[in-house]
């Protein structure tokens, strides 16, 4: 068999013209990414010309001063200096279609004038009163906040963070019971604290620390979970873990109602409801983490609202503030109580800046109707995305709730085998066509779909498209 050499293939041919041949590629591929932008959804804002230090400028400082913890997306890292509702824009002005929305997080869009005006409002008058004095911005958004939950859950603990509030909601289900060991899913992503780290189910996001006290359940996916969609047999599995694992006793079981950073995994159905009454004969409390799927984000105002069931406390964070550094922990008055026995505070949580911005969140999801968007937006481009399944072997699932989807890459859909490199190529190849989305799961193969609750069906349309495209040029 003759072997392919590249000196012996291209030796005699000028050098000339092997520039021509992949300055007219690298065209072609330009020119198919300005065709492709020019059938962005139109849009109205324009940047002001940016004017601040370039994107190798800053890598550079990155590399020199940050941890190299702090990693980029695509091999060449975006420089993004403006964004404006679904868009984002880098140096040059070139606008992009956020699908990921900073992981989630700005739900209302980037700079949405009804979040922004009052926080500067606020941010000019007064910035840092500590809870220590009385203050209207901490207690009308706990009012809010509180008016969203059902049942008994009216009080509210605000924090930094999701991982500080998931932290506090563990801490708290161990002093109210009287009980230490941690019920999580395998797969789940809590945050990267002491406890939180302990209940995450993936170990890539584990440090080798001690790590004590928590069990972890069988994950019920329905796509890869060992028993595919029946919740029922999941849960059996939950109670044999607590009754041999454990001391038949548990202190809590905590839960994301679709998973966000382990690839946009929705739990079998029936899984929950049967794993509330398991926990609740174990004697622990049933904690929502709601920090992705939370403010409307699945098209229900929580993600276990889906499932029938009424926590002991909920967390939240990321869509709380739009994009200010903000979560919360709200339990009932009873539960709430156990951190009365002795101080505790939080010298950031409740800051009046980043409740004023919580509480513009909860107006502008209200004005805009952001529930009823992501429930009739998000079904759409599920739909759509349906439909590219049918036409790619290379999507294995497409999943998720209203504005929370994910898509699935495999290389062979019969043995699901992950397709993680084709996933970091196809997501540069969206970059180019002007779409921003995220990645995730465990082996680093599902997009996810998380972008500003204000997408539009046109955006949904191009959003496909562009993922069309670029999965055909694999």
């Amino acid at each position: 068999m003759q072997r392919f050499s590249a000196k012996s293939t291209f030796q005699n041919i000028p050098i000339s013209l092997l520039r021509r041949c992949i300055s007219s590629t690298s065209q072609t591929a330009m020119a198919a990414s300005d065709e492709f932008l020019g059938r962005l959804p139109p849009f109205e804002y324009i940047p002001p010309p940016y004017t601040g230090p370039s994107a190798d400028v800053i890598l550079n400082q990155r590399k020199e001063f940050l941890s190299s913890y702090t990693s980029c997306l695509y091999k060449k890292p975006l420089n993004i200096v403006d964004g404006k509702m679904q868009y984002l824009f880098d140096e040059s002005g070139r606008r992009y279609l956020d699908a990921f929305a900073g992981i989630a997080v700005v739900n209302c869009g980037h700079c949405h004038p009804h979040v922004v005006k009052p926080v500067i409002d606020q941010i000019k008058r007064l910035q840092h009163p500590t809870t220590l004095y009385l203050n209207h911005a901490i207690a009308d958004f706990s009012e809010a906040l509180a008016s969203k939950l059902p049942g008994d859950l009216k009080v509210v603990f605000f924090t930094n963070s999701g991982t500080e509030a998931n932290e506090l909601a563990l801490m708290m289900a161990k002093l109210y019971t009287g009980y230490q060991d941690i019920v999580s899913i395998r797969n789940g992503y809590h945050g990267n604290a002491a406890g939180t780290m302990g209940a995450t189910g993936q170990s890539m996001w584990k440090f080798n620390v001690v790590q004590t006290g928590t069990h972890h359940a069988l994950n019920p996916d329905p796509y890869r979970g060992v028993f595919g969609s029946d919740g029922e047999k999941y849960a059996r599995e939950l109670h044999d873990l607590i009754q041999y694992g454990t001391t038949g006793h548990i202190a809590g079981f905590v839960f994301e109602a679709i998973q966000g950073v382990g690839g946009i995994v929705e739990l079998a159905p029936g899984y929950l409801s049967a794993a509330y009454d398991i926990v609740k004969k174990a004697g622990g409390l049933f904690i929502a983490d709601e920090v992705q799927s939370g403010f409307t984000r699945t098209g229900d105002f929580w993600g276990f609202e889906a499932h029938n069931v009424v926590p002991d406390i909920v967390t939240m964070a990321k869509g709380i503030g739009n994009g200010f550094p903000l979560g919360a922990v709200v339990t009932t008055p009873e539960i709430a109580r156990v951190l009365t026995r002795r101080c505790y505070f939080n010298t950031f949580g409740g800051n009046a800046v980043a409740t004023t911005a919580g509480l513009a969140v909860l107006n502008v999801i209200e004005k805009d109707k952001l529930q009823e968007n992501a429930s009739m937006v998000g079904s759409y481009l599920k739909g759509r995305l349906d439909q590219l399944k049918e036409k790619h072997e290379i999507i294995g699932d497409v999943r998720g709730r209203g504005l929370m989807l994910g898509v699935e890459l495999v290389s062979d859909r019969k043995l699901k085998t992950p397709a993680t490199a084709e996933t970091l190529h196809i997501m540069d190849q969206m970059k180019e066509l002007g779409v921003l989305v995220g990645k995730g799961g465990f082996f680093g193969n599902v997009f996810r779909i998380t972008p500003p609750l204000c997408f539009t069906k046109d955006d949904a349309d191009y959003l496909v498209e562009a993922m069309d495209y670029s999965v055909s040029k694999m």
